[in-house]
């Protein structure tokens, strides 16, 4: 088995060779100042289609009144975290959401999780993504920014048996393995991003212990 400093230092090297952004926090409360940072300097969510100056048809123009504010959506956090979240933004026109994901699928700039494993063999994290708001919130944003516990660090995906086989049998189950960004090259080989989920994925390594 591994050492920690080792699998810290493997799982980066995995996760960046996949185009992740892997950065170091010491506190919940650094991730989210990274999170309005990166929101506060990004270009507004471009995913919603162009036309919305054009006359639309009343449902559209529904989907485009969405998109006044950037939108931060984080559906897993405690009351209380959420609040911080949303202390840590506060004067910058964000919009912080928790639900009602649906209504918000002209674009997210910032789906924020807490995700439950990383695997260093291979730069992957593992999160229980039953709610459809953790799903949304990591599918349709534009970035996805993840917090890993270097507690929940772990060196193979056979390290995770005991965790998988009690999801399995808990039906419905969904569990995601993400390995760095949204990516397909489907269209002539050639290789694009954000095409089926986030642009960018930050992974934020945090020392809970």
């Amino acid at each position: 088995m591994k050492d920690k400093e080792q699998l810290v230092e493997l799982f980066k090297l995995k996760a960046e060779a996949v185009s992740a952004v892997v950065t170091p926090v010491t506190s919940l409360h650094q991730a989210f100042e990274y999170v309005v940072d990166i929101c506060e300097k990004k270009e507004a969510c471009q995913l919603l289609a162009s036309g919305c100056e054009e006359g639309l048809s009343d449902p559209a123009q529904a989907l485009c009144e969405t998109k006044q504010d950037k939108v931060i959506a984080a559906p897993g956090l405690t009351k209380k975290l959420f609040k911080e979240l949303e202390t840590a933004g506060k004067g910058k026109g964000f919009k912080f959401i928790q639900d009602g994901l649906r209504n918000h699928l002209g674009g997210i700039d910032i789906g924020f999780t807490v995700v439950d494993y990383g695997l260093a063999e291979t730069g992957t994290l593992v999160l229980a993504s039953k709610s459809e708001e953790t799903r949304l919130a990591t599918m349709v944003c534009e970035i996805h920014v993840a917090v890993l516990p270097l507690s929940k660090l772990k060196a193979t995906s056979s390290d995770l048996e005991d965790f998988l086989l009690a999801s399995f049998t808990a039906t419905p189950d969904y569990t995601a393995f993400i390995t760095g960004a949204s990516r397909t090259a489907d269209i002539e080989r050639v290789l694009a991003l954000g095409v089926h989920g986030p642009l960018e994925l930050h992974i934020l390594l945090w020392e809970d212990k």
